[in-house]
């Protein structure tokens, strides 16, 4: 069989064999200035946490700092002012990804789904995603998870706007009564969290994707999330530094543009609160520091 370059080189990541630290910002900044598909944004400041009361300025000034380098964002509430979002991206001319944020709490689901609907009937919606992440925190069962999506399904039917529901890229292969729910499938890729190695990350990442597409069984495949943090505590073979950030970064692009992968990097901006969550590393997986400088 005859040997394919084009296909050759997209199996593989770049060689940034004796890169420096300073050589690699370079090429970082290069290539976030070409831009990138999707990033997600969750526009909580220092001292913020989800519940707080967000400010229509602090949103728009953050999204003015994204707007230069993505065609798309991400949010993932639609609520606490989270709602100001797809506004202000809309007037920017920035596209949507809009999620309701579904936990244990009914009433804040129903405001969440609700709102939701109301931003997909009034124009700023071009993806609507309800839930991110419920099957695999455990927050509410598969039958009332899928209540709430066909519940979305139905408030829209008359709107041209797919509706799918996050979770991880597996959630998919092992509960397809949701996937069969989905539009589209919206699937959260991070070898981070399964302790791989940064060399062998991008051959992951393609490997989750496939497993992805694989249980969509024909429906589009978004990566709604994926990234590396750039400092905190190990696990594992994944090791969270500037290099392997800026490397990670770098190889997802690349990957992206050869293969018309459309995926939201997470995240834009590091957020202090996550620590609570996901220990030391939570706090440094944005692409702007927390007083939002670009960290490379």
């Amino acid at each position: 069989m005859s040997r394919r370059e084009e296909k050759f080189f997209a199996l593989a990541s770049i060689d940034y064999q004796g890169k420096s630290v300073k050589e690699l910002r370079k090429l970082f900044r290069k290539t976030l200035k070409s831009g990138m598909h999707g990033l997600c944004c969750s526009p909580y400041e220092e001292g913020q946490e989800p519940g707080d009361q967000l400010s229509e300025d602090q949103i728009r000034r953050r999204l003015k700092k994204m707007k230069p380098y993505t065609k798309w964002i991400r949010s993932f509430s639609c609520t606490d002012g989270n709602e100001y979002l797809p506004k202000i991206a809309r007037e920017m001319g920035i596209k949507t990804l809009v999620g309701a944020w579904l936990g244990d709490d009914p009433e804040i689901n129903e405001r969440e789904l609700e709102n939701l609907i109301s931003l997909c009937h009034e124009g700023y919606v071009d993806v609507a995603a309800v839930g991110n992440e419920v099957m695999y925190r455990g927050d509410l069962s598969e039958d009332e998870l899928l209540d709430k999506i066909h519940y979305v399904k139905a408030s829209i039917k008359d709107l041209d706007i797919p509706v799918g529901y996050v979770d991880a890229y597996y959630e998919f292969q092992e509960r397809p009564a949701i996937t069969d729910a989905c539009d589209i499938i919206l699937a959260n890729c991070y070898p981070f969290w399964e302790g791989c190695d940064l060399d062998y990350s991008l051959l992951y990442m393609k490997d989750m994707y496939q497993k992805a597409l694989k249980a969509g069984e024909g429906k589009k495949v978004i990566i709604t999330e994926t990234g590396w943090p750039s400092e905190g505590t190990n696990l594992q073979g994944a090791f969270p530094s500037e290099a392997n950030a800026i490397k990670y970064f770098l190889n997802t692009q690349k990957w992206a543009q050869e293969e018309d992968i459309d995926i939201f990097y997470f995240s834009a901006f590091d957020e202090t609160w996550k620590v609570g969550g996901e220990g030391d590393v939570g706090a440094f997986w944005g692409i702007w520091d927390k007083n939002e400088r670009l960290k490379y």
